[in-house]
């Protein structure tokens, strides 16, 4: 006996063995419970959801013989039911648009619209790849549409339903197929892993059922593979090779260099990576993956993984957006790119071109990209003179920041990066003494990022010449430098405002032409 694939074997016989799709089930059932049969449908969506599954499961519901009239409940024992089910019954009619594209196809089947139906109720005709047919064979079927026989049902399934003519979709019940979620998918494929018996373990089918993208007929085809693959077994280790999927912890490995700003060492692990030959493309996708759990944690805290955790808390949340929007576009560009190889590592390099963070040798100083070799020596020169004249002039005493305004004049004198300065900017000085600076930041912000804290502690460093701890404590915050900073620019645009508004020719000017001012618009001159 010839083995039959799981797609095949496994495909829903009812409208109760469907799965995703219960939207679509219930205004189909509900309208067959009523007795209103639209003549024309439409169902969309992407490939194996299920448009010709449930196509063909209404075209039994309507000629079931169990019943007087149709039925929700197909009893898939009689002969039109079977007939339909075995793709042999002489009015249930199934036509590949994409293979019959010609007006004449269409037109012949045109001609047999008239003749009634020879065992059932309705003369049904499913049209796959509808979206494929011709403009002039859209319009021989907008006259028959327009004025079909009462025993005439038309089912279009299409994975393009906008290139349906909108006079063709304006006569059509629409009905759009969703993709199947993960887990409802796992669930389902792990029955039928029991229904024949095939040892398996959950990660396997939760790789299989995420590499399925929403198909459940997909996900059956890759569990065929898989078992073949596994030689009638499944596991975790076999269908990753298969898949060509790696260890995330390596991945995590590989997002922790970036963000650290190591470019040698990302390359290193990228190097490990391809040891396991796997596709490019899925090591770029399942970066991304990481980042976008990375970022629901940051701003939810509740994912049950100790590395998503210890990277929320390394990177910034810009940064993070920063790396997504970086992998989003190249992975854009693999189709087209001639080698996914530099492709990925293009985007890696981009990563790490963007990373506004600098890397940390042993010694303190700072390696990220040749940043360190490219500086200036006549700046660097007088930015050490005018340390050292300070460190001749200031006593220990006087160096000391003993004040709120001394820290948002040595902030606002600063470079750092847009993150460290959005951190630091808002939080008030608590203490400082030769060793030690406090500071006080928000109950509501999070820690400050390892790499963001080390950026930082180099500059406070480098302003007292002398190795200082940095503390922060949680508590309320006033009259940070950023708080002040707007304040000042809030008053100086009120005032530039009350300067305008106030100007008797300005006035003079808005009266005469009945004009009027954008108060939004007003900046204070610089």
């Amino acid at each position: 006996m010839s083995y039959e694939v799981l797609a095949r074997k496994y495909r829903p016989a009812d409208f109760d063995e469907v799965i995703g799709q219960d939207h679509i089930v219930k205004a189909l059932v509900n309208s067959i419970e009523s007795e209103k049969i639209h003549q024309a449908f439409i169902f969309s969506g992407t490939r194996g959801v299920g448009k010709t599954t449930i196509a063909r499961i209404l075209a039994k519901c309507l000629n079931c013989e169990s019943d007087s009239k149709p039925t929700s409940k197909p009893c898939n024992k009689c002969s039109n039911t079977v007939e339909i089910s075995s793709g042999r019954s002489v009015d249930f009619l199934e036509i590949d648009a994409a293979s019959n594209t010609q007006v004449d196809k269409i037109r012949d089947l045109i001609e047999t619209v008239e003749y009634k139906p020879a065992k059932g109720r309705f003369k049904i005709f499913l049209i796959d790849e509808v979206h494929m047919l011709s403009p002039a064979s859209f319009n021989a079927l907008l006259k028959t549409l327009e004025e079909p026989p009462a025993h005439v049902v038309f089912i279009f399934a299409t994975t393009n339903p906008e290139k349906i003519p909108k006079t063709i979709q304006s006569r059509c019940l629409q009905l759009n197929l969703k993709t199947v979620n993960e887990e409802m998918l796992f669930s389902h494929l792990k029955g039928i892993l029991k229904k024949e018996k095939i040892d398996h373990d959950d990660e396997s089918i939760q790789l299989i059922a995420k590499s399925a993208n929403g198909s459940v007929r997909d996900g059956l085809t890759i569990l065929d593979q898989a078992i073949a693959h596994g030689n009638g077994l499944l596991n975790k280790d076999e269908v990753k090779k298969m898949l060509g999927t790696i260890d995330n912890s390596l991945l995590f490995e590989l997002l922790g260099s970036i963000i650290d700003g190591d470019g040698k060492k990302s390359f290193d692990k990228l190097a490990e990576i391809e040891q396991l030959s796997p596709e490019y493309d899925v090591i770029l996708r399942d970066m991304i993956s990481i980042l976008h759990q990375i970022s629901l944690e940051q701003v939810l805290n509740n994912s049950d993984s100790e590395e998503i955790k210890e990277l929320s808390v390394k990177i910034d949340q810009e940064f993070c957006q920063l790396l997504y929007e970086i992998g989003m576009n190249s992975y854009s560009k693999f189709k087209v790119h001639p080698s996914p190889k530099e492709c990925l590592e293009i985007c890696l390099l981009r990563m790490l071109t963007f990373n506004p963070l600098q890397k940390l040798s042993d010694n303190g100083q700072t390696v990220n990209h040749q940043s360190a070799e490219k500086k200036s020596p006549k700046k660097a020169e007088k930015i050490t003179q005018k340390v050292s004249i300070s460190e001749s002039n200031d006593t220990n005493e006087e160096k000391l920041l003993k004040s709120n305004e001394d820290w948002m004049k040595l902030f606002n004198s600063m470079e750092l990066s847009p993150f460290a300065r959005n951190y630091f900017g808002n939080m008030s000085l608590s203490s400082h003494n030769d060793k030690t600076m406090t500071f006080i930041a928000d109950i509501n912000i999070g820690n400050v990022p390892e790499n963001i804290m080390s950026e930082f502690k180099i500059a406070i460093e480098s302003k007292f010449l002398n190795k200082i701890d940095i503390k922060i404590e949680k508590g309320d915050v006033s009259n940070s430098p950023i708080q002040v900073n707007e304040s000042k620019m809030k008053e100086e645009e009120n005032f530039a405002k009350d300067q305008i508004n106030n100007d008797k020719d300005i006035q003079k000017f808005i009266k005469k032409f009945n004009g009027k001012i954008k108060s939004d618009t007003i900046k204070p001159s610089k």
